[in-house]
């Protein structure tokens, strides 16, 4: 099956989980900026939850299929149609041959995701499809969608096809079909006005003066326009260093809070660099950074402090819904 690009929003490309194991050679993760959404969206459609799908930035495509097709958006509502109609969000759709998919305004979120039963049949590089821009590896043609691109599709899993021949049976005349289950996703991410992201201390938090330390949890910042996929970089109080030191290039990872000079923190994410120069005053806990993915330029973000043992029974409370959740829609596609 083939999706045609109409037109291609303002930044829409094919993301996974993430290009791991590479970073000791310099190579960085990418992967999606809600991985939340991503895994939901695919196991939706009958996909492996580490499928690719496709990361749609503020503003969506316009997409057509040449063939019916089975398809799952999450995330942010950025107010799908096909063919003028409302396309609901978190459950499977079943769109029908000729029809165009397009985006509208801006509900909710920051990034939707469409995935697609059988996955895009986009080759690995490194065991990942997803794109990372900047060196233009991974993906289709390692870069963003643009109109006349054609992604061809692979073919559709046991659970995919039974969903598909089930909604198929149904011939209404709207240009698609759809289940009356969806998933709740509030368990998983929180799309309200909530700006508290939770956070671990890092390494070099005790190197800021006393007053930027209480200053940074007693804040709010706001996301800046500067912000990509490689960092949300944040403006707000100034933070400055009890002493100023000398600090080597160390590890860093999705989620690791930086102090440039200007005193600015920056939140590093999906294209972050594999190592880093600035000291490193915190970390956001693993649950929390799909929250900060749905962030817009313009987001209010305040920070508050967690422990470790916290942040850890959180994660595996996450997991655990994950694993009943792919059951649950096992059971449905049966």
């Amino acid at each position: 099956m083939t999706i045609t690009v109409v037109s291609s929003g303002m930044l829409s490309s094919i993301q996974d989980l993430g290009r791991n194991g590479f970073q000791k050679h310099g190579v960085i993760v990418s992967g999606a900026m809600d991985t939340y959404s991503l895994r939901i969206a695919n196991l939706i459609v009958g996909n492996k939850e580490g499928e690719a799908g496709l990361e749609i930035t503020l503003l969506g495509p316009t997409l057509t299929f040449e063939k019916d097709a089975l398809i799952a958006i999450t995330g942010g509502d950025l107010s799908p149609e096909v063919e003028g109609e409302q396309v609901p969000l978190w459950r499977p759709v079943l769109v029908k041959k000729g029809s165009v998919l397009r985006f509208g305004k801006i509900k909710s979120g920051c990034r939707a995701y469409l995935t697609i039963a059988g996955g895009f049949a986009i080759p690995k590089v490194m065991n990942s499809k997803s794109t990372y821009l900047r060196a233009g590896l991974g993906g289709y043609h390692g870069r963003a969608l643009k109109a006349g691109d054609r992604i061809e599709t692979n073919s559709m899993s046991h659970y995919s096809s039974n969903l598909f021949y089930k909604l198929k049976k149904n011939q209404p005349s709207q240009p698609f079909i759809t289940t009356s289950w969806y998933v709740d996703f509030h368990k998983f991410i929180n799309f309200s006005n909530n700006n508290t992201v939770r956070v671990l201390k890092g390494s070099h938090f005790s190197k800021c003066s006393a007053s930027s330390q209480t200053t940074f949890f007693t804040s709010t910042y706001i996301v800046t326009p500067q912000s990509d996929r490689m960092g949300y970089r944040l403006s707000g109080p100034k933070l400055e260093l009890d002493v100023k030191f000398e600090l080597l290039s160390e590890a860093v990872t999705v989620g690791t809070i930086q102090l440039p000079p200007n005193g600015q923190p920056i939140i590093l994410m999906a294209d972050r660099q594999t190592t880093g120069g600035y000291p490193k005053i915190a970390h956001v806990i693993s649950v929390d950074l799909s929250l900060i993915g749905q962030m817009k330029p313009g987001g209010e973000i305040c920070f508050q402090e967690i422990a470790l043992e916290e942040a850890e029974a959180l994660f595996i409370e996450r997991e655990q819904w994950m694993v009943e959740l792919k059951k649950s829609l096992q059971m449905k596609m049966n």
